[in-house]
C-alpha cells in the first residue's frame, strides 16, 4: 500500500509540475529524463532503489499523461475557439442565471472531441433546461484558457475548455431519464423541497451543507461565515461525508463492517454525483471507499495511502483539476488533518486525564490548526487573508454543523413522505442555523479575527513563522517549551507587521491608494485615519472589487469608511458595492441624483437600506472633510448618458491635488474646467480607463497633471487608447497603469 501512495503522489507532482511549470514542448522530454534518472536508482539497493524508481516512474507518468490528454482534449477544442458553427451539445447541469441572461454546462457532441465540456451563455430560456436535454444551435466558441489577453484556470479546473455563445434559434429535445442524470435530478429535488420547509438564509445555509450550492444566501450571511473562517464548513467535503457514513454506520452497527460498506459506498457515490462532483467531494468519498474497502480485502488502513489514491483519480479524470483552488485546499487540509492534528493531540493531553468535553475541546483545536498548517499559505495566496479566530469559531460552530447537516438531511427526506413531519424535524435545524449565523457575525466582528494579506509585510511574517516553528521541530531538545517559544515569537512579530501596515492610514496627511481591481475603477483615500472610497467595481469576473477593497482597508486598521461615494452608475464602477457594505460599516454613501437604465441604481439603493447605510445625492458642489484633507465633490454636467451625467471629485491635501472623472467624455471634460475653479493638480486619474474619449488636451492644458493614473484590466475596448497616451505623453505627464504596475501608492506629507 505504502508503494501504491508513494507512485500516486509522484504522479500527482508530475502533474502538478506539467501544468505550473514546464511547457508543453517540454514534457515528453521530461518524463524520458525522469525514466532515465529512475534507471539509475537500481544502482542502489533493496527498498531504497525501488522507491527511487517508482518517484521516477511516477513523475514520468504524470508528465506523459497531462501531454497526452492536452493532445487529445484539450488540442482539439482550442482548435474550434474562435470559430462559429453549428453544435449538438447535451446539458450536463441545471442552469443558473448570468450577468446578461443564462448559462448551462453542456457536453459537446462533436467528432474529434472527446468528452469537452462547454459552458453556454443565452438568454433567460436556457433556465428551462435540465440535465439530459440535447440541444442543438449556432454558437460562437471562445477559448475557456484565456480569456482576451488573461490565462484563466477556472473553467479548465473543471474540465470546461470552451465558452459557446447562442447565436440563433435552439432546438430542444427532452433527455429521456437517462439514469446518469438521476442524482442531479435527486438533488435538484432535494434543493426544491429545502425551498418548502425553510426560507432565508435558514434555506440557504442548508442547500448549501447539503447539496453543495452556495446561491441562496445572503451577501451578509455568506460574508459573516467567511470573515469568521467557517465558509468552508459549507463546501461539500470529507465532514459532510463523515457525517452521512456515521449515520450509515447508526443504522447498521459499527461492528458490521461489511454491511456497513456494501450500504455506505454506493450512498458516497451517489452523494458525490448529487453534489456535481467537486474535488473535494470526490476526494472524500474515494478516501472514504479505499478505507472501508481495505478490511475486506485483508488489507490495514492507511489513510496517507488512500489520500494518495483519490488525488490520482481526480487527475486521471482530468489533470487541469490540479489548478483547482478546491481541490488544493482540500487536500492540503487533509493533509494537515493527517500528519499534525495527532501529534498536536498528544502533546496537548500529554501525561493528563481529561473530561469528554476537554477532549472534544482539545480535539476541535488541534484539528483546525493541523489543517490550517498547510491551507494557510493557499489562503493567503487566493483569498488574501489568514483567520485568526478560525480555532475559536470552529469550537464554537462545528458540532452545530454536523447536526445541522444529519437533522436536515432527515427533515428533507421524511418531508417526501409527509411535509408536516418535515417541518417538525426541520424546526431544531432553523435553531442551530440561526445560532451559527448569529455566532459567524458576533465571531466577524471581533478586533483582529483576521489579517489581510494587503498589508505587505505579512507574506514575511508567513514565511517567518514558518522557518521559526521548522527551527524548532529541528531542535532535538526543549520539549513543548520550543513551540510555546516560537507561537510567543510569532505573535508578537505578527502584532508589529499588523501595525506597520496600519500605519499609512493613520499618520499620513492623505493617502491615495488605486487599487487593482481589473478593468474598473476603485481608489481609497484616507487621511489622519479616516477614509472614503471613491467607485468599487470591475467588469473582469476573476476580480471582485468589493473583496478587494475590503481586505485593503482591513489591512490599514479600517473598520468604517467615512463616505462610499460612487461616480456613476456602470457595473465596472459599482459592482463590488453590496459586498463591500456586508464587510465594512458606511457612513454614509453619495450618488448622483440621475436616472440609471440598467437597474444598478435602484440595487444600491436597496443594499444601502438593508446595511442601514444613508444615501446623500449630490447636486451642487459638495465639500467633504476627511482628516487633514478635504474631497470636493462636482455635480454632474452632462445632458445624457450615465458617463456624462456622473460625479467628479477632488482630493486635496494643501497644494496637493488628485482628480477624478469617473468616465466623463471630452466634451463633459471642457465643461468641468469652464463651470468650475479647478487648480493645477498634481494627479489626474484618466477617466473611462483610458478612452481615446478621455484626459482632453484642453483639461491637460488647463489642469497641468504630473502623474496619471490609468485604472484598467482586461477588455475588448482598446483600453488605453493609443491617442490618449500620446495625448498624456506630449503633457509630460507620467503614466502609471493598474493592469502594469498593480496597485498605485501615493502618500502625501
Amino acid at each position: 500500500m505504502r508503494r501504491l501512495a508513494t507512485a500516486a503522489f509522484a504522479f500527482a507532482a508530475g502533474i502538478f509540475l506539467a501544468q505550473y511549470w514546464l511547457p508543453g514542448g517540454w514534457m515528453l522530454p521530461g518524463a524520458a529524463a525522469c525514466l532515465a534518472a529512475g534507471t539509475l536508482g537500481f544502482a542502489g539497493r533493496g527498498i531504497v532503489r525501488l522507491r527511487i524508481f517508482l518517484l521516477a516512474a511516477g513523475l514520468a507518468a504524470g508528465l506523459a499523461y497531462h501531454w497526452a490528454y492536452m493532445a487529445v482534449v484539450q488540442s482539439p477544442a482550442e482548435l474550434l475557439a474562435g470559430t462559429e458553427r453549428q453544435l449538438p451539445m447535451t446539458v450536463c447541469a441545471y442552469p443558473s442565471a448570468a450577468r446578461y441572461g443564462a448559462k448551462v454546462t453542456v457536453r459537446l457532441r462533436v467528432e474529434g472531441l472527446h468528452g469537452v465540456k462547454a459552458v453556454y451563455y443565452g438568454d433567460e430560456s436556457l433556465l428551462t433546461l435540465v440535465p439530459g436535454d440535447r440541444i442543438t444551435g449556432d454558437a460562437a466558441l471562445k477559448s475557456a484558457a484565456k480569456i482576451r489577453d488573461t490565462e484563466v484556470t477556472t473553467f479548465t479546473s473543471k474540465g470546461i475548455f470552451l465558452l459557446a455563445y447562442r447565436r440563433g434559434p435552439l432546438q430542444v429535445e427532452p433527455g429521456g431519464g437517462d439514469l446518469r442524470e438521476l442524482p442531479l435530478r435527486v438533488g435538484h429535488a432535494a434543493q426544491a423541497q429545502i425551498a418548502e420547509l425553510f426560507d432565508g438564509d435558514a434555506a440557504g445555509f442548508l442547500t448549501a451543507i447539503l447539496t453543495g450550492d452556495k446561491s441562496g444566501l445572503s451577501d451578509q450571511a455568506a460574508t459573516d461565515l467567511s470573515e469568521a473562517g467557517l465558509y468552508h464548513i459549507l463546501a461539500v467535503s470529507g465532514m459532510h461525508c463523515a457525517f452521512l457514513l456515521a449515520m450509515v454506520e447508526f443504522l447498521t452497527g459499527r461492528q458490521r463492517r461489511k454491511l456497513t460498506a456494501a450500504a455506505a459506498i454506493p450512498i458516497l457515490l451517489f452523494y458525490m454525483l448529487l453534489t456535481g462532483c467537486s474535488p473535494s467531494v470526490v476526494r472524500a468519498c474515494v478516501m472514504l471507499i479505499f478505507l472501508l474497502s481495505a478490511p475486506l480485502a485483508g488489507r490495514e488502513r492507511d489513510a496517507s495511502t488512500a489520500m494518495a489514491a483519490a488525488l490520482a483519480v481526480i487527475l486521471l479524470q482530468n489533470p487541469f483539476a490540479a489548478a483547482s483552488i478546491s481541490l488544493q485546499l482540500s487536500f492540503a487540509a487533509v493533509a494537515g488533518l493527517l500528519w499534525v492534528t495527532p501529534k498536536l493531540t498528544g502533546a496537548f493531553t500529554k501525561g493528563k486525564k481529561r473530561g469528554r468535553a476537554a477532549r472534544f475541546a482539545v480535539f476541535s483545536v488541534s484539528a483546525t490548526l493541523g489543517a490550517t498548517v498547510f491551507t494557510a499559505p493557499l489562503s493567503a495566496y487566493y483569498f488574501n487573508i489568514f483567520w485568526l479566530i478560525t480555532p475559536l469559531s470552529s469550537l464554537l460552530c462545528l458540532w452545530a454543523a454536523g447536526a445541522v447537516f444529519c437533522l436536515g438531511f432527515l427533515a428533507v427526506g421524511v418531508s417526501f413522505v409527509w411535509l408536516p413531519l418535515g417541518q417538525t424535524v426541520g424546526f431544531p435545524v432553523r435553531l442551530l442555523v440561526r445560532y451559527i449565523l448569529w455566532m459567524s457575525g458576533a465571531l466577524a466582528g471581533v478586533p483582529g479575527h483576521a489579517v489581510y494579506f494587503s498589508n505587505p509585510y505579512l507574506k514575511y511574517w508567513l514565511a517567518f513563522a514558518y522557518l521559526l516553528f521548522a527551527l524548532a521541530w529541528a531542535l532535538r531538545s526543549g520539549g513543548r517549551r520550543k513551540y510555546a517559544l516560537a507561537g510567543i515569537l510569532a505573535c508578537l512579530t505578527l502584532w508589529a507587521c499588523v501595525r506597520a501596515g496600519a500605519a499609512p492610514g493613520r499618520f499620513n496627511a492623505m493617502d491615495i491608494r488605486v487599487l487593482n481591481v481589473g478593468q474598473g475603477a476603485c481608489t481609497v483615500v484616507s487621511s489622519r485615519g479616516e477614509y472614503a472610497l471613491i467607485d468599487c467595481g470591475s467588469n473582469n469576473s476573476w476580480y471582485d472589487a468589493g473583496e478587494i477593497a475590503a481586505d485593503e482597508l482591513r489591512s490599514l486598521g479600517c473598520s468604517r469608511l467615512r463616505a462610499l461615494m460612487l461616480t456613476h452608475y456602470d457595473y465596472d464602477h459599482v459592482s463590488g458595492v453590496t459586498d463591500l457594505m456586508s464587510r465594512l460599516r458606511v457612513d454614509e454613501l453619495l450618488l448622483p441624483d440621475t436616472p440609471d437604465g440598467g437597474g444598478l441604481r435602484e440595487l444600491l439603493e436597496k443594499s444601502a437600506g438593508e446595511h442601514g447605510v444613508p444615501i446623500r445625492y449630490v447636486a451642487q458642489e459638495t465639500e467633504l472633510e476627511l482628516g487633514s484633507a478635504a474631497v470636493t465633490i462636482y455635480p454632474p454636467l452632462g445632458k445624457s448618458g450615465d458617463n456624462e451625467r456622473g460625479l467628479a471629485y477632488l482630493c486635496s491635501f494643501g497644494d496637493y491635488d488628485l482628480l477624478i472623472t469617473g468616465d466623463m467624455d471630452l466634451e463633459t471634460e471642457k465643461e468641468l474646467i469652464g463651470t468650475y475653479d479647478l487648480p493645477d493638480i498634481e494627479v489626474l486619474a484618466v477617466g473611462h480607463h483610458g478612452s481615446k474619449f478621455s484626459a482632453s488636451a484642453e483639461l491637460l492644458e488647463a489642469l497641468k497633471p504630473e502623474l496619471g493614473i490609468i485604472s484598467v484590466g482586461s477588455n475588448s475596448y482598446g483600453h488605453p487608447a493609443r491617442q490618449t497616451l500620446r495625448r498624456l505623453a506630449a503633457a509630460g505627464v507620467q503614466i502609471y497603469r493598474t493592469d502594469l504596475q498593480g496597485a498605485i501608492h501615493i502618500a502625501v506629507n
